[in-house]
Protein backbone atom coordinates (compact mmCIF):
# COMPACT_ATOMS: atom_id res chain seq x y z
CA UNK A 1 0.00 0.00 0.00
CA UNK A 2 1.45 3.33 -1.08
CA UNK A 3 1.48 6.47 1.01
CA UNK A 4 -1.60 8.62 0.18
CA UNK A 5 -0.96 11.37 -2.37
CA UNK A 6 -2.95 14.57 -2.80
CA UNK A 7 -3.77 15.35 -6.41
CA UNK A 8 -6.03 17.25 -8.79
CA UNK A 9 -8.70 15.76 -11.04
CA UNK A 10 -11.19 17.36 -13.44
CA UNK A 11 -14.68 16.17 -14.39
CA UNK A 12 -17.15 16.90 -17.16
CA UNK A 13 -19.64 19.76 -16.86
CA UNK A 14 -22.20 17.39 -15.36
CA UNK A 15 -19.88 16.48 -12.48
CA UNK A 16 -19.77 12.79 -13.38
CA UNK A 17 -16.78 10.61 -14.10
CA UNK A 18 -15.71 10.53 -17.71
CA UNK A 19 -16.94 7.01 -18.38
CA UNK A 20 -20.25 7.42 -16.52
CA UNK A 21 -19.56 4.68 -13.97
CA UNK A 22 -21.19 6.52 -11.10
CA UNK A 23 -23.62 9.30 -10.33
CA UNK A 24 -22.46 12.81 -9.64
CA UNK A 25 -19.14 12.89 -7.80
CA UNK A 26 -19.51 14.02 -4.19
CA UNK A 27 -17.08 15.45 -1.66
CA UNK A 28 -16.15 13.02 1.09
CA UNK A 29 -16.80 9.91 -0.97
CA UNK A 30 -14.13 7.27 -1.56
CA UNK A 31 -14.16 5.60 -4.98
CA UNK A 32 -12.47 2.24 -5.45
CA UNK A 33 -11.51 -0.09 -8.28
CA UNK A 34 -10.00 -3.55 -8.19
CA UNK A 35 -6.44 -4.20 -9.36
CA UNK A 36 -4.59 -4.74 -11.59
CA UNK A 37 -4.19 -1.09 -12.57
CA UNK A 38 -3.51 -0.08 -16.15
CA UNK A 39 -2.48 3.53 -16.72
CA UNK A 40 -5.07 5.45 -18.76
CA UNK A 41 -7.28 2.36 -18.99
CA UNK A 42 -8.19 1.06 -15.55
CA UNK A 43 -7.83 2.96 -12.31
CA UNK A 44 -8.65 6.25 -10.61
CA UNK A 45 -6.46 9.00 -11.96
CA UNK A 46 -5.15 12.36 -10.79
CA UNK A 47 -2.16 14.67 -11.17
CA UNK A 48 0.00 16.13 -8.42
CA UNK A 49 0.35 19.37 -10.40
CA UNK A 50 -2.79 21.35 -11.22
CA UNK A 51 -1.34 22.26 -14.62
CA UNK A 52 -0.85 18.58 -15.49
CA UNK A 53 -4.43 17.79 -14.45
CA UNK A 54 -5.67 20.55 -16.76
CA UNK A 55 -4.04 18.71 -19.64
CA UNK A 56 -6.47 15.81 -19.12
CA UNK A 57 -9.53 17.86 -18.17
CA UNK A 58 -12.74 16.78 -19.98
CA UNK A 59 -14.57 19.71 -18.40
CA UNK A 60 -14.39 22.49 -15.77
CA UNK A 61 -15.38 20.70 -12.56
CA UNK A 62 -12.30 20.44 -10.35
CA UNK A 63 -11.77 17.95 -7.54
CA UNK A 64 -9.09 17.98 -4.87
CA UNK A 65 -8.47 14.32 -4.21
CA UNK A 66 -6.35 11.92 -2.22
CA UNK A 67 -5.10 8.82 -4.01
CA UNK A 68 -4.25 5.71 -2.02
CA UNK A 69 -4.10 1.92 -2.10
CA UNK A 70 -2.02 0.69 -5.02
CA UNK A 71 -0.62 3.57 -7.08
CA UNK A 72 1.02 3.66 -10.51
CA UNK A 73 3.09 6.73 -11.38
CA UNK A 74 3.67 8.34 -14.75
CA UNK A 75 5.41 11.58 -15.68
CA UNK A 76 2.35 13.83 -15.23
CA UNK A 77 -0.31 11.61 -13.64
CA UNK A 78 -1.05 8.88 -11.13
CA UNK A 79 -3.39 5.89 -11.26
CA UNK A 80 -4.71 4.39 -8.02
CA UNK A 81 -7.13 1.83 -6.65
CA UNK A 82 -8.67 4.40 -4.26
CA UNK A 83 -9.54 8.06 -4.71
CA UNK A 84 -11.07 10.11 -1.91
CA UNK A 85 -12.72 13.36 -3.00
CA UNK A 86 -11.77 16.11 -0.56
CA UNK A 87 -13.76 18.87 -2.26
CA UNK A 88 -15.43 19.65 -5.58
CA UNK A 89 -15.99 23.02 -7.26
CA UNK A 90 -17.04 24.51 -10.58
CA UNK A 91 -13.87 26.09 -11.99
CA UNK A 92 -15.45 27.49 -15.17
CA UNK A 93 -14.82 31.15 -14.39
CA UNK A 94 -11.42 30.35 -12.88
CA UNK A 95 -10.26 28.56 -16.04
CA UNK A 96 -11.44 31.46 -18.20
CA UNK A 97 -9.49 33.85 -15.99
CA UNK A 98 -6.44 31.60 -16.08
CA UNK A 99 -6.55 31.56 -19.88
CA UNK A 100 -6.64 35.38 -19.87
CA UNK A 101 -3.68 35.48 -17.49
CA UNK A 102 -1.62 33.15 -19.70
CA UNK A 103 -2.44 35.16 -22.80
CA UNK A 104 -1.75 38.53 -21.22
CA UNK A 105 1.57 37.27 -19.88
CA UNK A 106 2.57 36.15 -23.39
CA UNK A 107 1.60 39.52 -24.87
CA UNK A 108 3.59 41.38 -22.21
CA UNK A 109 6.66 39.30 -23.07
CA UNK A 110 6.31 40.41 -26.67
CA UNK A 111 5.94 44.04 -25.65
CA UNK A 112 9.03 43.79 -23.42
CA UNK A 113 10.95 42.34 -26.37
CA UNK A 114 10.06 45.40 -28.44
CA UNK A 115 7.41 43.68 -30.55
CA UNK A 116 4.11 45.33 -29.72
CA UNK A 117 1.25 42.81 -30.23
CA UNK A 118 -1.72 43.69 -32.40
CA UNK A 119 -4.35 45.81 -30.65
CA UNK A 120 -6.92 43.13 -31.48
CA UNK A 121 -5.07 40.63 -29.25
CA UNK A 122 -5.23 42.96 -26.25
CA UNK A 123 -8.85 43.73 -27.09
CA UNK A 124 -9.75 40.03 -27.20
CA UNK A 125 -8.53 39.50 -23.65
CA UNK A 126 -10.31 42.63 -22.45
CA UNK A 127 -13.49 41.42 -24.15
CA UNK A 128 -13.27 38.05 -22.40
CA UNK A 129 -13.04 39.77 -19.02
CA UNK A 130 -16.00 41.99 -19.90
CA UNK A 131 -17.92 38.86 -20.90
CA UNK A 132 -17.09 37.24 -17.57
CA UNK A 133 -18.51 40.31 -15.81
CA UNK A 134 -21.67 40.13 -17.92
CA UNK A 135 -20.93 43.41 -19.70
CA UNK A 136 -21.01 41.97 -23.24
CA UNK A 137 -22.81 38.99 -24.76
CA UNK A 138 -21.61 35.92 -26.67
CA UNK A 139 -21.98 37.66 -30.03
CA UNK A 140 -19.78 40.57 -28.99
CA UNK A 141 -17.18 38.22 -27.56
CA UNK A 142 -17.17 36.20 -30.77
CA UNK A 143 -16.60 39.41 -32.74
CA UNK A 144 -13.58 40.27 -30.59
CA UNK A 145 -12.23 36.75 -31.00
CA UNK A 146 -12.73 36.95 -34.77
CA UNK A 147 -10.88 40.26 -34.92
CA UNK A 148 -7.97 38.74 -33.01
CA UNK A 149 -7.91 35.81 -35.43
CA UNK A 150 -7.89 38.11 -38.44
CA UNK A 151 -5.09 40.19 -36.96
CA UNK A 152 -2.79 37.26 -36.30
CA UNK A 153 -3.77 34.36 -38.54
CA UNK A 154 -1.29 35.35 -41.22
CA UNK A 155 1.57 35.87 -38.76
CA UNK A 156 4.54 33.57 -38.08
CA UNK A 157 2.83 30.76 -36.16
CA UNK A 158 6.07 29.18 -34.98
CA UNK A 159 7.48 32.40 -33.52
CA UNK A 160 7.10 33.93 -30.08
CA UNK A 161 4.85 36.56 -31.63
CA UNK A 162 2.70 33.86 -33.20
CA UNK A 163 2.46 32.01 -29.89
CA UNK A 164 1.39 35.18 -28.07
CA UNK A 165 -1.31 35.82 -30.67
CA UNK A 166 -2.49 32.20 -30.40
CA UNK A 167 -2.72 32.49 -26.62
CA UNK A 168 -4.82 35.66 -26.88
CA UNK A 169 -7.13 34.15 -29.48
CA UNK A 170 -7.56 30.93 -27.46
CA UNK A 171 -8.31 32.87 -24.28
CA UNK A 172 -11.10 34.78 -26.01
CA UNK A 173 -13.00 31.59 -26.81
CA UNK A 174 -16.26 31.12 -24.88
CA UNK A 175 -17.03 27.45 -25.51
CA UNK A 176 -15.14 24.45 -24.12
CA UNK A 177 -13.43 26.35 -21.34
CA UNK A 178 -10.98 23.55 -20.47
CA UNK A 179 -9.78 23.46 -24.09
CA UNK A 180 -9.39 27.26 -24.16
CA UNK A 181 -7.37 27.23 -20.94
CA UNK A 182 -5.10 24.44 -22.24
CA UNK A 183 -4.58 26.21 -25.56
CA UNK A 184 -3.70 29.51 -23.89
CA UNK A 185 -1.36 27.68 -21.51
CA UNK A 186 0.43 25.82 -24.31
CA UNK A 187 0.74 28.86 -26.56
CA UNK A 188 2.01 30.99 -23.70
CA UNK A 189 4.67 28.42 -22.82
CA UNK A 190 5.65 28.12 -26.49
CA UNK A 191 6.16 31.87 -26.61
CA UNK A 192 8.48 31.71 -23.61
CA UNK A 193 10.38 28.83 -25.16
CA UNK A 194 11.12 30.96 -28.19
CA UNK A 195 13.58 32.95 -26.10
CA UNK A 196 17.23 32.06 -25.49
CA UNK A 197 17.62 28.88 -23.44
CA UNK A 198 14.40 27.34 -24.77
CA UNK A 199 14.24 24.35 -22.42
CA UNK A 200 14.86 26.44 -19.32
CA UNK A 201 12.42 29.13 -20.48
CA UNK A 202 9.70 26.59 -21.18
CA UNK A 203 10.21 24.98 -17.76
CA UNK A 204 10.06 28.37 -16.04
CA UNK A 205 6.87 29.32 -17.92
CA UNK A 206 5.20 26.06 -16.95
CA UNK A 207 6.26 26.41 -13.32
CA UNK A 208 4.82 29.93 -13.14
CA UNK A 209 1.59 28.77 -14.78
CA UNK A 210 1.28 25.89 -12.32
CA UNK A 211 1.78 28.19 -9.32
CA UNK A 212 -0.84 30.60 -10.62
CA UNK A 213 -3.40 27.90 -11.46
CA UNK A 214 -2.87 26.16 -8.11
CA UNK A 215 -3.52 29.39 -6.22
CA UNK A 216 -6.63 30.08 -8.29
CA UNK A 217 -8.05 26.60 -7.77
CA UNK A 218 -7.27 26.57 -4.06
CA UNK A 219 -9.26 29.81 -3.76
CA UNK A 220 -12.34 27.79 -4.77
CA UNK A 221 -12.12 25.58 -1.69
CA UNK A 222 -14.23 27.96 0.40
CA UNK A 223 -17.01 27.72 -2.19
CA UNK A 224 -16.63 24.00 -2.72
CA UNK A 225 -18.97 21.19 -1.87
Amino acid sequence: MAKPVKAWHFLKENGRMRWGREGKVKAGKVYRVKPPLVMCEHGLHGSVKALDALGYAPGPIVCRVELSGEILRDKDKLCATERKVLWVADATKTLHEFACWCAERALKRERKAGREPAKASWAAIAAKRMWLRGEIDDKELAAASGAAWAAGATGPAGSAAGAAWAAAWAAAGAARVAWAARAARDAGAAGAAGAAGAARAAWAAGAAQNRKLTRMLNALKELAG
